[in-house]
């Protein structure tokens, strides 16, 4: 007898819809898959005959075949367990398939017919309610995720007895929810604080003003100087995050299989800090079937690359397509898999290879080829796609005696919403949150500058040799500085300072 379940895969963060075919014949025994399956699919044969057996149903001598549709696409992950087994009990007639067409189901199975978690479990709640199904089943450490998308049911099963008795309308499952209080925002418990960094007064403003614009910024600074200590501290003045970008943060999260059981929306924004030693793929994703990257990991959040020039630099220029298109796309023979990466760089690194070029203090032991080479590592292209260039000197030691504490991170987070909510009015019939995604259409439209500030901006850009980028990116910075000081219009000091976050461009090159 043949039945069909409606499963899914995973290609990238989105799922398409396969089609689980099972044809029961009289034959010699055994579990035949076809459709391109990968291994874990493949394996799947002994894990559904044995989980078969142990909810209690018979597991008669039959030539069963299993077709995934499309065939032309490569199936992988432990999630067609449970389709294939409700197909095969199907098309025994051990149990009805009057509800088959009605659900999507996703699950792994155990030995002894439990249902396991698996990847992606937001993205298949998406393909079910495209597809117009009644709703998705799948396990129940999943449920809660998946639970997000509003429109469908999303049945969250335990056991592969517990699946077989709803689709036969023996047991009651009510639909998963996601509880009210489940992420409410960012301004949780942080064990750290803004207000623990003693001086660097024009570092904080740099990275308040990144943070308000979802601006890009490189530190440099010697050893000691703090640059480690303010990064760790971004994500506690991060702005609260738009339903839109949790939901996409969360998606990628999920396709990882980096999001934790019974887990719903993300709405804290990611925060990932690689090794030095990552490799590019790493980075921005790879594999046989593409995974994502850190890259994609730190999407609408902040990707921290301490002493970046002691990361290889052929790892580091493949950040130039994220940086500039907000995505990132990876080609293999079979597929071209494309990835949100849409992230604030925050990079640190030293001004020499001894890190004491400058400091008054310290004397400076490299030659002028040494200093040529361990800048060389970063490309002029890559150094133009950050929006923010500062230094950071060591802290004197009257600042760090202080007992008065700074300001504290509520206190900065409260002016970087305040600035996100101009901006998100600003962008609302657009898909972008922030002034750093704006393109040149919408920076010509929203920076427009007085005659004396476009005057001051041109002699800057002739003076520094700015490229054009740079020059749409002080205008980006300068809208974001105006933007914290409530202003609809960027006046010259708001020029002034933008610019001052600029002249490292040549300084070290």
């Amino acid at each position: 007898m043949l039945a069909r379940v409606q499963a899914g895969a995973l290609l990238g963060i989105d799922a398409f819809s396969v089609s689980v075919e099972i044809d029961v014949q009289v034959g010699m025994p055994g579990i035949v898959m076809v459709g391109l399956p990968d291994s874990a699919v493949k394996e799947s044969a002994a894990r559904v005959k044995s989980a078969i057996s142990n909810a209690g149903y018979p597991f008669p001598a039959r030539r069963i075949t299993v077709n995934l549709a499309p065939a032309g696409l490569r199936k992988e992950g432990s999630g067609f367990d449970l389709p294939i087994a409700i197909g095969i009990l199907a098309g025994l007639n051990l149990m009805p398939s009057d509800n088959l067409d009605k659900y999507l189901i996703v699950g792994e199975l155990s030995l002894d017919g439990g249902v396991k978690s698996i990847r992606g479990a937001l993205s298949f709640a998406i393909a079910a309610k495209k597809l117009n199904l009644k709703g998705l089943i799948a396990p129940h450490p999943n449920a809660v995720e998946a639970a997000i998308v509003s429109g469908i049911d999303v049945i969250g099963v335990g056991s592969l007895l517990d699946t077989t008795s709803f689709l036969s309308d023996k047991l009651e499952i009510a639909p998963a929810i996601v509880p009210p209080n489940d992420g409410s925002g960012t301004s949780g418990h942080y064990s750290v604080d803004f207000c623990e960094i003693k001086g660097q007064d024009y570092a904080k403003r740099a990275i308040e003003v990144s943070a308000a614009g979802g601006h890009n910024v490189l530190m440099i600074g010697p050893p000691g100087s703090g640059k480690t200590m303010i990064s760790q501290r971004i994500p506690t003045i991060l702005p609260e995050p738009v339903f839109e970008e949790a939901l996409e943060t969360t998606r990628v999260y999920s396709a990882a299989g980096l999001l934790g059981a019974n887990s719903a929306l993300m709405m804290k924004r990611p925060f990932r800090s690689p090794h030095h030693t990552v490799s590019d793929a790493g980075l921005i994703g790879g594999g046989v079937i593409p995974r994502p990257g850190e890259v994609s990991l730190a999407h609408n959040g902040v990707l921290f690359l301490d002493e970046m020039p002691e990361f290889r630099k052929n790892v580091l220029e493949v950040l130039r397509q994220p940086l500039e298109d907000g995505d990132v796309t990876i080609s293999r023979a079979q597929v071209t898999i494309t990835f949100p990466a849409r992230f604030m760089l925050i990079a640190a690194m030293n001004p020499c290879p001894c890190g004491y070029r400058g400091d008054p203090k310290h004397s400076c032991q490299c030659s002028q080829q040494m200093i040529q080479r361990y800048w060389s590592k970063i490309s002029g292209p890559l150094l133009d796609r950050i929006d923010i260039h500062i230094e950071v000197p060591a802290v004197e030691w009257k600042e760090l005696t202080e007992v008065a504490d700074g300001e504290s991170s509520q206190q900065i987070r409260d002016r970087v919403n305040a600035a996100r909510k101009i901006q998100l009015q600003r962008f609302s019939k657009t898909s972008i949150f922030c002034n750093s995604q704006m393109k040149s259409n919408l920076i010509k439209k929203h920076c427009s500058l007085e005659p004396t500030s476009l005057k001051h901006l041109e002699k800057a850009v002739d003076r520094l040799g700015l490229s054009a980028r740079a020059y749409h990116r002080v205008l980006k910075i300068a809208r974001t500085i105006s933007d914290l000081d409530g202003s609809e219009q960027i006046r010259n000091d708001h020029v002034s300072e933008a610019i001052q976050y600029r002249t490292l461009d040549r300084r070290y090159g």
